[in-house]
């Protein structure tokens, strides 16, 4: 299929806008104040990542040569422009949420942040006693000069920049750079005075504190500012290295802590005279010079410790129980008499555990298959694999070591799980393996019968808690005979064709999926009803936006729910006016992907572990999976009927990128996450 020539939105750009949502959030005076701190949090993250792996890529394909802009389809230049166009305008609205309206707020309700020109007398000492304790033994200024210059930044470590002076003009500046340790706690609550609440964050306590550091000099004025460098973090992997791949990978991780710079995030209250002096010292492009506020890595205030009423948080929810799914019994029975659904974080991942345990210990089972790309800090799941390898079981873990981010930790689980016996394959040289498949043998009877977990999301109760996905479990022969022989494949290392009802990248989930656009672009030329429904979290592939364009213009009627980057372009005439895409972004991560054709009235659905990414469909190993069993097949159809109703944390997806709410459809407000919990509540205890 040839490229489309339609309208395509950046992925950059789209991203951009993207996180413009998130910021939304933190806007949202609906959104409990702590939240709303959060998702300052989140936005930032997300921001720093963006840097450190699109930037940063965007940035070596603008110094490759003149040819980029021909072989790409446009100037990355230009794009690095538009980026930080967005950026600092995305900056200045962050800072007046942070500091001219939560502030405030937070203020409003008795809690103060305080910062080192606001402490008493009686704050200051308890300050400086805690800095004195806790925090001066860790500090290790440097002191820069023309034999000792100063030290390479450190990627997404925050910094004070210092200037030392005299009140004689004569004597010479000199300047120091400390580190602020991420070993302490970035927030310090103070003592309540009279009902009122205060917080001070380590950045201040050190400002506060900086004489006690630099008292060996004679300086009158000590100034101190804080700075935030993002490195280019993607690997430079030697992809035809095999039994030496873990040595390879953590050499490459050591090297991405020395990357290029991207962004310098600074102070903008910095006097013109120390950035000067700073950006002299770095490598780093005028694009990547970002103004900020006075607090970098704000990711930290994820933490941001609610001191105050319980209502400046979401209340926690109680995960509901999965109908007629008795975790108190045996998993793999109640498997083995019909499909189950576990919508996640609505119901527990704990029956994801309870499934690899009983596998672990039941004397019939034996073999366990797997594939691992993000865990949980202390991993239940690994566990679990572990004492089935303990209890003699054949135990077989694809263990993604190139999981962006995670190739520290995934390193780790792999010697760990080694030395308990587990067979741990690191992924596939040239592929990513990123599906999150289960399956388990058990001897039943004189032959094997196969369970399987399939899932949308990763196997990590952490994430489960805070990200909307969906888990199948299942025992139907059509499903768990296809995973054999994918995991058959995978320990060979070979990729197979012909699955009938499985979707799988890298060889056939493409193909798959135009089959089914061209059937409904069938239906829709007799005069049928014909539609589509996606729900992912990123859609960017040219030619599968074209063929949704195709799709469109022939008749079909397409619905997108995306959370992230959308580079198609709804609603333009002759193209795209049957295409409709909304984003939704909430108190929980929307996560799942989900297919639905229409199929002339017997729809067809599939739940997959694919985003519409060139690497999801091309590079990586993905498995999207049929769902068969009609209970939960119009479980999956009300679920989405309710995403597609919300008209509360609903964004419309539109040609100019505006993220207006759609708040205005209709007088009954509809959210999706609320109503999808009391939807399920309701369907257990009617």
């Amino acid at each position: 299929m040839q490229k489309p020539s339609k309208p395509l939105l950046n992925r950059e750009i789209s991203w951009l806008y993207f996180n413009e949502r998130v910021l939304q959030e933190a806007a949202d005076k609906t959104v409990p104040l702590i939240e709303r701190i959060r998702f300052l949090a989140i936005f930032s993250s997300n921001l720093d990542e963006f840097y450190r792996v699109r930037v940063a890529t965007l940035n070596r394909l603008a110094n490759v040569n003149a040819k980029a802009k021909e072989l790409l389809g446009y100037n990355p230049r230009k794009v690095l422009n538009d980026i930080k166009t967005l950026v600092v305008k995305h900056e200045r609205r962050f800072n007046h949420l942070y500091e001219d309206e939560i502030i405030k707020e937070l203020e409003q309700e008795k809690i103060f942040i305080l910062n080192e020109t606001q402490l008493n007398v009686s704050r200051g000492q308890f300050v400086r006693n805690y800095f004195r304790e806790k925090i001066l033994s860790t500090l290790v200024p440097v002191m820069p000069d023309k034999t000792n210059p100063l030290p390479e930044l450190k990627d997404r470590v925050v910094y004070f920049l210092i200037k030392l002076t005299k009140d004689h003009p004569k004597t010479k500046v000199r300047y120091s750079l400390i580190e602020i340790p991420h070993s302490i706690d970035r927030f310090l609550v103070l003592p309540e005075t009279n009902n009122l609440k205060f917080v001070i964050l380590l950045d201040d306590i050190i400002r506060y504190c900086l004489d006690d550091i630099f008292n060996i000099f004679q300086y009158n004025h000590i100034e101190a500012y804080s700075v935030q460098l993002t490195r280019d973090a993607e690997l430079n992997l030697d992809r035809h290295v095999s039994e030496k791949f873990i040595d390879t990978l953590t050499k490459s991780l050591q090297k991405r802590k020395k990357g290029k710079p991207m962004r310098l995030l600074y102070d903008s209250a910095m006097p013109l005279d120390m950035l000067t002096y700073l950006v002299a010292q770095l490598d780093l492009d005028a694009d990547g010079l970002i103004p900020g506020n006075r607090y970098h890595k704000f990711k930290d205030f994820i933490r941001f410790p609610n001191i105050g009423r319980a209502e400046l948080e979401y209340p926690r929810i109680n995960p509901l129980e999965v109908k007629q799914l008795d975790a108190s019994k045996g998993i793999l029975n109640q498997v083995a008499r019909r499909d189950y659904l576990v919508n996640l974080p609505y119901q527990s991942f704990d029956y994801i555990i309870h499934f690899l345990r009983e596998a672990a210990i039941d004397p019939k089972v034996t073999a366990i298959s797997i594939t691992l790309y993000r865990l949980a800090e202390n991993s239940r799941v690994i566990n679990a694999l572990i004492n089935a390898a303990k209890n003699g079981k054949k135990v077989f873990c694809l263990l993604e070591l190139k999981a962006r981010f995670d190739e520290q930790a995934n390193i780790y689980w792999t010697g760990k799980l080694e030395e308990e016996g587990v067979v741990v394959d690191y992924g596939l040289q040239d592929y990513k393996v990123h599906s999150k498949i289960c399956l388990v043998s058990r001897r039943e009877k004189g032959r094997i019968v196969n369970y399987a977990n399939l899932s949308t999301g990763n196997y990590n109760e952490k994430t489960a808690q805070i990200y909307c996905d969906h888990s199948i479990f299942t025992a139907n022969p059509e499903i768990t005979g296809e995973l054999r022989k994918l995991f058959d494949g995978l320990q060979r290392k070979e990729f197979y064709k012909g699955y009938k009802n499985l979707v799988v990248s890298p060889l056939e989930s493409r193909t798959k999926f135009y089959e089914l656009i061209d059937e409904e672009i069938r239906l829709a030329g007799e005069g049928k009803p014909a539609y589509v429904i996606l729900k992912m979290n990123s859609l960017a592939d040219e030619e599968v936006i074209g063929k949704l364009y195709e799709a469109g213009a022939a008749g079909v009627k397409i619905q997108l729910i995306i959370r992230g980057m959308c580079c198609l372009v709804p609603g333009i005439a002759g193209v795209s006016e049957n295409i409709e895409v909304v984003s939704i972004i909430d108190r929980f991560l929307e996560h799942a992907r989900l297919w639905i054709f229409g199929n002339n009235g017997e729809e067809k659905m599939y739940l997959t572990s694919a985003d519409l990414l060139t690497r999801n469909l091309d590079r990586r190993v993905e498995v999207g999976f049929p769902i068969f069993d009609q209970n939960i097949r119009k479980e999956l159809r009300d679920i989405i009927n309710i995403q597609l109703k919300d008209n509360t944390k609903s964004r419309e997806i539109n040609r100019l990128n505006n993220n207006n709410y759609r708040r205005n459809r209709g007088k009954v407000s509809y959210r999706a996450q609320t109503d999808i919990y009391t939807y399920l509540k309701y369907k257990n205890h009617p």
